[in-house]
């Protein structure tokens, strides 16, 4: 069997238990800070840990509608979660699986957060070079809206959304006063 891998590091201020905790919280906390990503993540059975099924249901913002998969592993004093697709579009029509494998790593003034994605092919045909950047670049933002969402601080995504709406409503106010200056 072929296999691809990516690997993503993010480093944080807070410590490696916070990010840990936090992110244990993702099936909840991802459709609330990348719903174009994660429209629903839905446990269909289990209770959260070892051998927990979890559906997700992708948004606009990738090529997949679904995915199913189911934690393999999680050991808290060691900050690590393992999970593994094992069904779904996700899988491209060219993949066995796809695993994961999360390690929040303590460092002196914080953590750093490290996931390793593993496709297991089922031929030689493997994902492109794109999707695995794009799907890089996903986990990143994710996990800083993550750990954005958890410091009770907004993201720079959030906020740039945020500047946006109000720059287009303060022009449509403005228009709005130019075009009606009886009303005013």
């Amino acid at each position: 069997m072929t296999s691809v891998s990516i690997q993503i590091e993010v480093s944080s201020t807070f410590p490696a238990n916070k990010v840990f905790k936090v992110f244990s919280d993702f099936d909840n906390i991802a459709p609330k800070v990348n719903h174009t990503v994660f429209k629903s993540i839905e446990t269909v059975e289990g209770n959260g840990g070892v051998g927990t099924i979890t559906i997700f249901t992708f948004g606009d913002a990738v090529p997949f509608t679904s995915g199913k998969y189911k934690v393999d592993a999680i050991d808290t004093s060691n900050f690590s979660y393992n999970y593994s697709f094992f069904e779904g579009d996700c899988l491209m029509g060219i993949l066995d699986s796809i695993n994961h494998h999360i390690k929040v790593v303590p460092t002196d003034g914080g953590s750093i957060f490290k996931q390793t994605v593993i496709y297991n092919c089922k031929g030689s045909d493997k994902p492109s070079e794109d999707i695995l950047k794009a799907e890089k670049e996903i986990y990143e933002k994710t996990y800083k809206a993550i750990e954005a969402h958890g410091s009770d601080k907004p993201s720079e995504d959030i906020l740039k959304a945020e500047k946006e709406i109000y720059e287009k409503t303060y022009k449509a106010i403005e228009a709005y006063g130019v075009a009606h200056p009886e009303s005013y």
